[in-house]
């Protein structure tokens, strides 16, 4: 097990800085090394709409490498089958992040490929992320339509032709990402857990998190993002997969879990698309911090027992009486009969209290 350093907030480009301060990463390059950055770009979308890495964790990435001397740095994507990559990194803004460090963006679905032996046989993977003395994986946390979750391993997806990636498909997914994670090593991941959307990898219905994390293992790094989500690992099957094939370990700790501040009160919310409203029907909320508010939503949605439920959640209900028979989300609502304790309780413990 490694460590998993965690923080909370709204500020990605200082939250991203921090975190790689705090687990030194620049001790992960190797001497005279390059150091890639390879985000989420699936489709030509806002980062706030829950698909794509928020601009700000490239900035952070960027500002940090360089205050530590090492500046061959580049930044590697190829959207999804069908979109355009140069188009994706105008929308998310990394073109005036490229712009404003000199640093390149190189589109991989123009990259050359090298055929590499995996598991399940060879896979063709673009050369700029085999030859990257340094793989910083920057994905999104969230929901996936066919995976059901997508982080670490999946996102490295982007790193293959788009024949490739339609073969994937035709294969059904599973093998083959747990096949690439194998094989292709991120040396450093930094999850975008802002707002990922809740159930499709093209965004559309964000939850806002404000969190990032940041950790080595990749299959640790997704095995903890399924507690986050609510999920078992039995449901991302891929992970467990990975963890056979040698891609890393499956197993985290909670002592391993550095928390590097607390979660504020959320204050003000986006607006609420109609799945999440729908799923929030009857929730009383009162000040919820937006990482507890947003682990209630994910339990919902993975645990449809809960939708009938009267529940309760936020500083607002500090020392107020609830009533009997409702369930009390976090420490703040411990007063209730029935409480997830946590700050903040995961989306795994509170759905299993339903």
């Amino acid at each position: 097990m490694s460590k998993i350093f965690n923080i909370y907030g709204v500020d990605a480009h200082a939250m991203t800085k921090k975190l790689l301060e705090e687990a030194e990463a620049f001790k992960l390059v190797p001497a005279g090394g390059s150091v890639a950055l390879k985000p989420n770009l699936v489709v030509a979308g806002s980062p706030e709409n829950g698909a794509t890495t928020h601009a700000g964790i490239l900035s952070g990435c960027i500002e940090y490498f360089l205050e530590h001397e090492i500046k061959n740095l580049s930044i590697i994507e190829g959207s999804w089958v069908g979109d355009e990559t140069m188009r994706a990194m105008r929308r998310a803004g990394y073109d005036k992040v490229c712009e404003k460090y000199n640093v390149p963006f190189y589109d991989l679905k123009r990259d050359k490929t090298k055929s590499i032996n995996t598991p399940i046989g060879p896979i063709e993977i673009c050369e700029r992320a085999l030859s990257a003395g340094l793989l910083v994986n920057l994905p999104v946390l969230k929901g996936h339509c066919q995976t059901v979750m997508t982080c670490a391993l999946k996102n490295l997806k982007g790193c293959l032709p788009d024949r490739e990636k339609r073969r994937f498909h035709s294969l059904g997914l599973t093998k083959p990402i747990a096949a690439l994670g194998s094989v292709l090593r991120s040396g450093l991941i930094i999850v975008d857990s802002i707002c990922g959307d809740l159930n499709f990898e093209e965004g559309g219905n964000p939850v806002h998190t404000n969190r990032i994390y940041l950790g080595t293992d990749p299959v640790e790094i997704d095995s903890y993002g399924c507690n986050l989500m609510g999920l078992e690992l039995e449901e991302v099957p891929y992970i467990k997969l990975a963890e056979k094939w040698g891609a890393g370990s499956a197993k985290f700790s909670p002592e391993e879990i550095l928390n590097l501040n607390e979660p504020d009160a959320a204050g003000k919310y986006p607006k609420p698309s109609g799945t999440v409203a729908s799923l929030t029907r009857n929730v009383h909320e009162d000040s919820a911090c937006s990482v507890c508010y947003a682990s209630l939503v994910r339990a919902l949605h993975v645990n449809s027992k809960g939708l009938m439920k009267n529940i309760f959640i936020g500083q607002g209900w500090r020392g107020k009486k609830i009533p009997g028979g409702a369930l009390g989300i976090g420490n703040c609502c411990k007063n209730s009969a029935r409480n997830v304790k946590g700050c903040p309780p995961s989306a795994k413990d509170i759905a299993e209290s339903f």
